[in-house]
């Protein structure tokens, strides 16, 4: 029986061509390499799985091979070559600093330096995981490093930079080792599949590189385990399935769920991830990375950044077509404030689902405001009529009633209403009085019966208008641009002010800022820098003055003062230090006495 070879150790790169995801590096390599201008020490650096230690590994058969090709790769032909392939070159030294990192070690390294190759030109020593070094390795390794013999060539590996010491990085040559593209790793695997006859569908392949995080090495062992588990014939859902992962399907339902406001929906879908054994902040974790997608696939400048099958992209385009970009930006904000607050939350799950709610309502809310936006103000609806009984004839006329709408007070001017008297009887019927243009308003209170309106209230507010009972007209309300005084600014600035009475801070800032009347409806407002403006804004200060002056064409005018003219609030402590400044014997009777600042 064959023995068998792990995929990450047979489709091991044997020559610069062959390294995937790399190319800058293996190019500078090869170019070093055809100028004959070769470093003495080389510093490899980056993840894992990305080709640091084969690299290395080719970079040594390369400079020893005796005979190299056109594009100054290995030829594999010369006794060098066939020495390093069958793994008994006595050129190339490999060290795991992981369990040789004592001083001892590195010194018998240092003792093996001197000792010449055998065969070829070079004696390369490959120093894998360098940073696990002791400090004093380091130091006993300075030297060696700093000027080896001329056939020696240090090659150091790791995946920690900042853990080697600066004095050994300034004697190497550094070399960053990216993480392996989405696109090469799935082109790298359909090349394994290919050579193994393994059909696989490229959704699969995408969640594989996915999950390999970048290392070419953890694809290929998540490459072997599928074929384990599924044998030739490898699909999405069996890659899902062994491997743990949230299906973009739920992702995809969800959104759904979120712009018809179906908030028992996504709480169910919810649910169903959880009975799936996933941990709740890995869902989330997943939402905020599907609604970032989103968000990507509505520009076609953006979509490069989807880093998903041709399948899959397609439907991230359709969805991001159907969702308003305010609602993923609002959705990516609640979505990662709940994965900040995962930890400390005592109860998670109420968490996420709350987090489910609240986004699943940014639509509907939108859909509120547009509505309330675009919706005419309607005049009052005449419901039934009321019999009032006139005196003299006997004759009769009917009045409207008037319905209010819930929750508002209306303010209506609706056409004149032609009232037509019943038929009369007598030979002289009663005058019928002609209802008046302007009907009453009616306030609405907490009761649901209409109010009825009286011959009385006709004629003693001839108007039409009702006062309210803090005595305020109504008609005042209704002026889009009254004139105000500077005190009745600086009342309402103050009233604005103490609504923030338990927040010491704002509230000081507000009354230390008091605007002044500016023309053109203008306001005049003073402030120290762009964040107190924005502050201000977000207080929604102009539409507090705009409703208590009744004046709805006011704006700010913000003045930013220069650095130099702005005040400087000083703390007791302050103070008390420039009364000292001014009077020392002010700090002698406060020793004298004894007294503490507060």
């Amino acid at each position: 029986m064959e023995s068998f070879l792990v995929s990450a150790r047979k489709y091991r790169p044997a020559t610069f061509r062959s390294v995937v995801g790399q190319e800058s590096l293996t190019t500078t390599l090869r170019n070093a390499i055809k100028s004959n201008k070769l470093a003495h020490a080389y510093l490899f650096c980056g993840p894992r799985g990305v080709g640091k230690t084969t690299c290395a590994r080719i970079f040594a058969k390369t400079i020893n091979c005796e005979h190299l090709t056109e594009d100054y790769e290995a030829c594999n032909q010369c006794e060098s070559c066939k020495t390093f392939n069958e793994q008994r070159s006595y050129n190339i030294h490999e060290l795991d600093a992981a369990s040789n990192n004592g001083v001892d070690d590195i010194r018998s390294l240092t003792d093996q330096v001197r000792v010449p190759p055998q065969v070829g030109r070079y004696s390369v020593y490959i120093i894998d995981e360098v940073h696990m070094l002791s400090q004093g390795a380091f130091n006993a390794f300075l030297k060696t490093l700093e000027e080896p013999p001329a056939h020696a060539i240090f090659i150091l590996a790791t995946t920690e930079k900042h853990k080697i010491i600066p004095t050994i990085l300034s004697r190497c040559q550094i070399y960053d080792f990216n993480r392996i593209s989405i696109t090469d790793t799935v082109n790298h695997l359909k090349y394994v599949a290919g050579e193994e006859h393994v059909t696989i569908e490229e959704s699969a392949l995408n969640v594989i590189a996915q999950k390999s995080d970048g290392g070419m090495r953890d694809a290929l062992s998540i490459f072997d385990q599928l074929v384990s588990f599924s044998g030739n014939n490898i699909t999405y859902q069996d890659v899902i399935d062994n491997l743990n992962v949230l299906d973009y399907e739920y992702y995809f339902r969800l959104v759904n769920a979120f712009l018809h406001g179906n908030v028992a929906e996504s709480l169910l879908l919810f649910n169903e991830v959880l009975n799936k054994g996933f941990e709740a902040q890995h869902f989330i974790t997943g939402l905020s990375s599907h609604l970032r997608d989103v968000l990507v696939s509505k520009d076609a400048s953006t979509l490069q950044l989807l880093e998903v099958g041709a399948e899959i992209a397609e439907r991230y385009r359709q969805q991001a077509s159907a969702c308003p970009t305010e609602f993923i930006f609002d959705a990516l904000k609640i979505s990662n404030d709940c994965d900040l607050n995962y930890r400390i939350s005592k109860n998670k799950r109420l968490l996420v689902e709350l987090a489910l709610i609240r986004i699943s309502q940014l639509t509907t809310d939108k859909k509120k405001v547009l509505t309330a936006e675009k919706t005419p103000l309607k005049p009052l609806e005449v419901t039934e009529t009321a019999t009032i009984n006139q005196t003299g004839q006997g004759g009769s006329q009917t009045a409207p009633v008037v319905t209010p709408p819930q929750q508002a007070q209306v303010l209506a001017e609706p056409a004149p209403a032609e009232i037509t008297p019943p038929a009369a009887t007598s030979a002289n019927p009663a005058e019928i009085t002609a209802a008046p243009k302007k009907p009453a308003v009616v306030s609405v209170g907490k009761t649901n019966r209409p109010p009825s309106i009286s011959i009385s209230s006709i004629k003693t507010e001839p108007t039409g208008i009702s006062q309210p009972e803090n005595g305020s007209s109504v008609d005042e309300g209704l002026t889009t641009d009254k004139p105000f005084t500077a005190d009745q600014l600086t009342d309402a600035w103050k009233s604005f002010a103490n609504q923030f009475e338990k927040d010491q801070v704002t509230r000081g800032f507000l009354l230390s800022h008091l605007p002044t009347i500016g023309i053109d409806n203008n306001i005049n407002l003073s402030l120290d820098n762009k964040f107190q403006e924005k502050e201000i804004s977000q207080m929604h200060a102009l539409e507090y003055l705009r409703k208590t002056l009744h004046n709805n064409s006011l704006n700010f005018q913000i003045d930013i003062i220069p650095e130099d003219e702005q005040k400087v609030y000083l703390n007791p402590q302050d103070i008390y230090k420039k009364m000292v400044e001014a009077n020392p014997a002010l700090g002698v009777l406060r020793k004298n006495l004894d007294m503490e600042l507060d």
